[in-house]
């Protein structure tokens, strides 16, 4: 578990946003996964007149670990919680059972670095993540999606989120972001399936990552009603307001044609395939979809 690159630079957009990071906790005691140099032109990225020599500091405290960012970045309290302490973390506790109410609307921000699909009871983890918010407070949430079979126990959908993070649980619509693992990756900015009226589909070839930043707004009873996926909720409502059986049908994602290249015996031809595709695949083409971030160093309202 850990903050590469991408998680550095997803905090720092959350922390543009306005996320208050003064009480903290992080889901499994996060690494700090960087080099002084890359810290350094990230943190001026984003606005901060940080030097090398301060991106040095920050990576040699905390034995790697990534408290001294998370006090850069505003924190007074910095806690971590895990099932075990192998890690040293101030916290055991394993998410797999309710959090004790001591936890509960604690913190400004509670960070899941890459810990929930770890967790095989993950409706009682995200709940607990979700109550240990405190009202006015930030979920944050960096979560493996395609292409990552056997990471962890589970790859989660963009549409999870949207149906956990709502009103009716407390909290307002997310902001939900995917990006393609790479070097300086674009990310996209994921429109919500009830919104669009279909499902958000993707099918491509690079290890993603789920970015997703969740308010809370108020205390409400999390999961009084259990979430439904938009597509089916639709079709039983219409389906109860007519009378009619509705058929569902399947909309399977379309694919490029030189996605089809990948079937090829040649590596040049699917090393050539995996650029084009990463110019011209899935992401750029389903615009209704997957909205390009021009830059994710501001504020994007």
């Amino acid at each position: 578990m850990g903050l590469d690159n991408d998680g550095v630079r997803f905090l720092l957009h959350a922390h543009n946003l306005g996320v208050s990071f003064a009480e903290t906790a992080m889901v499994g005691r996060q690494f700090l996964l960087t080099d002084a140099k890359t810290l350094t032109q990230n943190l001026r990225r984003f606005g901060f007149d940080a030097t090398e020599k301060e991106a040095a500091r920050m990576l040699a405290e905390s034995d790697g670990y990534a408290e001294s960012f998370l006090r850069f970045l505003g924190a007074r309290v910095a806690d971590s919680f895990d099932a075990s302490d192998y890690e040293s973390a101030t916290d055991i506790h394993d998410f797999n059972e309710p959090i004790p109410a001591k936890y509960k609307n604690k913190y400004s921000a509670v960070i899941d670095g890459g810990t929930l699909e770890h967790i095989f009871n993950f409706p009682t983890a995200i709940k607990n993540c979700m109550e240990m918010v405190k009202v006015g407070g930030h979920f944050l949430n960096i979560t493996p999606t395609n292409n990552f079979l056997g990471h962890g126990f589970y790859q989660f959908s963009p549409e999870l989120f949207f149906r956990i993070f709502t009103r009716e649980n407390g909290y307002a619509k997310p902001r939900v972001y995917i990006f393609e693992v790479g070097l300086n990756c674009d990310w996209y900015e994921v429109s919500d399936p009830d919104e669009v009226k279909e499902r958000v589909i993707l099918a491509n070839h690079e290890p993603s990552y789920l970015l997703v930043i969740a308010k809370k707004e108020r205390e409400a009873e999390i999961f009084k009603n259990t979430p439904q996926q938009s597509d089916y909720s639709a079709v039983w409502q219409e389906s109860g307001e007519t009378g009619e059986k509705i058929r569902y049908t399947y909309d399977p994602p379309t694919r490029t044609p030189l996605m089809r290249l990948q079937n090829l015996p040649f590596a040049a031809l699917r090393r050539f395939n995996r650029q084009v595709n990463r110019a011209f695949g899935m992401l750029n083409s389903r615009p209704r979809h997957f909205k390009k971030v021009k830059s994710e160093s501001g504020k994007l309202e």
